[in-house]
């Protein structure tokens, strides 16, 4: 007799995902728009909408929503099937913004669809509106409208912003690159702003760090040297109550589950062992230089260090630090100079320092096919991402995974340095802090 045994279930692969913030004037971060594909076979997306967005609600199960948006709200792009549909019921309402695509027409099935979201608690927001735009039947339930600044001039973004603008309804500028249309926008009076704007530096023409963020670059110089010196580490770190704080913190951490008590820093750096010590100085440097910022630059600078590291582990890069490479990729935002001058103390691997200093020209360095994926995963260009993946013999279930996973350890980092985020959902239109789920 011939026994039959069930084959098991594949594993599911892990779905790819790309987040744009949502600023207000100060540059705190409320929201993400999250960008989603369905879930790669052979490197390849189906083009239906449809079957991308019915995804989004299983990978933010798969993931996790405060994995994802870091506490704060999630954008999700919705057509009118999903809008009418009962997929949107299996979301946290008070952390979700039902983002309402152009195409949506405003019926009146879809304006009880939008009656019963917004009794549900969740907020709407109309995505890529215009003047004259046909949806303004929905306008009475839109906590957010959205406007591409690309393509609504100043006065015309004026006379919306005039039109729609109070407390209970928040006018979003879109496509926001540069300072410059982040002041235009701000003098057109929009008072959220979604884009990248806030990742270059603000004072180009800087030629000082600050005294403590000097402390923290010298903490990063001295655990980048060939033979570290913990006497050195030590020095410096007691210079800074904070990051005494954090190390204490961290050695309490659940994920170290360390029980010994510590009498002085040295314990402390000796418990820790030379490897995980050097790590942790590069992620308490990252977190307290990136404190009096937008809370995006720091979460985004530790996923792109332990996103890099991992690939690290499946492509040849010589002896280079791929996960400093990572973290250091957002330090002149951090600290508002240029690249060249934030790196010019740093005793870098050449690689890394050419490679950050010529990021932004465009120039190639032999580190530029896993920097490039690296941008390509964090802005969501999928088809630059299976180009680079096949360049570098990854396949795009890889990556997906290895981004998942280095938002998931990113989370744990920042939840175990007392790191919390806020919402935009308050009845006046105020930031509050909010847990991740209830």
């Amino acid at each position: 007799m011939t026994s039959h045994v069930a084959s098991p279930a594949p594993e599911k692969p892990s779905p790819c995902v790309a987040r744009q913030p949502i600023l207000t004037p100060d540059e705190n971060v409320i929201g993400y728009e999250l960008f989603f594909r369905e879930t790669p076979q052979d490197n390849h997306f189906s083009s239906d909408r449809e079957s991308a967005t019915s995804a989004t609600i299983d990978v933010l199960n798969f993931v996790g929503l405060g994995v994802l948006c870091d506490r704060k709200l999630a954008f999700i792009n919705c057509t009118e099937q999903m809008l009418l549909s009962d997929y949107l019921a299996l979301l946290p309402p008070h952390e979700v913004v039902v983002e309402i695509e152009a195409t949506v027409l405003a019926d009146e099935n879809v304006v009880s669809a939008c009656q019963r979201l917004k009794q549900a608690g969740y907020s709407i927001a109309l995505d890529n509106f215009v003047p004259q735009d046909k949806r303004d039947a929905l306008i009475p339930f839109a906590r957010f409208i959205k406007v591409d600044i690309t393509k609504v001039g100043q006065e015309e973004s004026k006379s919306l912003i005039s039109l729609y603008s109070n407390e209970e309804c928040r006018m979003v500028a879109q496509k926001v690159e540069t300072r410059e249309q982040f002041a235009k926008a701000m003098q057109a009076g929009f008072t959220r702003f979604q884009g990248y704007f806030f990742r270059r530096p603000e004072s180009l023409r800087a030629r000082q760090i600050p005294a403590n963020q000097a402390t923290y670059l010298r903490l990063l110089s001295a655990v980048s040297k060939s033979e570290v010196d913990f006497a050195e580490i030590e020095e410096l770190i007691k210079r800074e109550p904070s990051l005494c704080y954090r190390l204490l913190r961290h050695l309490n951490s659940p994920l170290l589950g360390l029980s010994t008590p510590i009498v002085s820093v040295r314990n402390a750096l000796n418990l820790l062992g030379e490897k995980e010590s050097v790590r942790w100085v590069r992620m308490a440097t990252t977190l307290v230089m990136g404190q009096d910022k937008c809370s995006d630059l720091v979460l985004s600078s530790l996923v792109r260090g332990r996103f890099c590291e991992q690939v690290g582990w499946k492509v040849e890069h010589g002896e280079t630090d791929l996960f400093l490479m990572g973290i250091l990729s957002l330090i002149d935002a951090m600290l508002s100079v240029p690249m060249g001058i934030a790196l010019e103390e740093l005793p870098l691997d050449t690689n890394i320092k050419m490679q950050l200093l010529s990021a932004k020209s465009g120039q190639k360095t032999p580190l530029s096919p896993i920097y490039d994926l690296m941008m390509a995963r964090e802005t969501g260009d999928w088809g630059l991402a299976t180009q680079l993946g096949k360049q570098l013999n990854l396949p795009l279930s890889f990556i997906a995974a290895t981004s998942n996973q280095a938002m998931r350890w990113t989370h744990e980092i920042m939840s175990a340095s007392g790191v919390s985020g806020q919402n935009d959902l308050s009845s006046k239109g105020t930031i509050t802090s909010t847990p991740a789920a209830q």
